[in-house]
């Protein structure tokens, strides 16, 4: 019977601690696997005794409801604090900020995707031509992104042209930087200098709104 049951199964001597960790035997700090790991061990031990296996239970269940809810906080916290950080910051960064929005992870990922196959195609035709046909395909691309959320195509041109002349001018500057090593023995100056274009392409049609 179960009353037989009881009476030899063991009983944990901590059943009645209050404190969850002091309970389950484990540190503050640590990690949940620890902590599911000791409990599973002592609900094994005193398998049988109903309060011992209740009081093991319940302070697993406690300990990880308490990092759950820290893991929120800490989350909801640092979304706040950025928001908090926007609102203090000066009227231009505002201004500045609000010209960006981050996009979903699809649309994310579908851009990246795009923008690498345009480079990779550049890379693979570098020894027979220079990268004027993709750069303009990588252009209007960008154009008719950006047109798709700002619906006013001069907007969007002039946007897409002013990103393109922005990362053509700041690759000119930095692919004189890198160390010549690195570089494979056909790629072109001009094609390097697109390369960080695409880049700002991709930027620029992901997050401008």
């Amino acid at each position: 019977s179960n009353k037989t049951k009881y009476k030899y199964a063991p009983v944990f001597r901590r059943y009645r601690e209050r404190d969850p960790y002091k309970l389950l035997g484990v540190d503050r700090d640590a990690s949940e696997e620890e902590i599911r790991s000791a409990k599973d061990f002592l609900v094994q031990q005193y398998a049988g005794h109903e309060a011992s296996e209740e009081a093991i239970e319940g302070a697993y269940e406690k300990i990880i409801m308490k990092s759950y809810q820290h893991r929120k906080k800490t989350k909801i916290n640092l979304k706040t604090k950025l928001l908090k950080r926007v609102e203090e910051s000066p009227s231009w960064v505002k201004a500045f900020l609000g010209y960006f929005e981050v996009p979903s992870m699809d649309i994310i990922s579908k851009r990246l995707f795009f923008f690498a196959f345009i480079a990779g195609w550049s890379i693979a035709t570098s020894a027979e031509n220079g990268p004027a046909f993709q750069l303009a395909i990588s252009l209007f691309s960008c154009i008719y992104f950006l047109n798709d959320k700002m619906k006013n195509l001069l907007r969007a041109s002039t946007t897409g042209f002013g990103v393109l002349v922005g990362g053509w001018i700041v690759g000119s500057m930095l692919v004189p930087l890198i160390p010549t090593f690195i570089i494979p023995p056909t790629w072109s100056l001009e094609l390097l200098t697109s390369l960080v274009a695409y880049v700002f392409l991709f930027l620029g049609s992901t997050y401008l709104k």
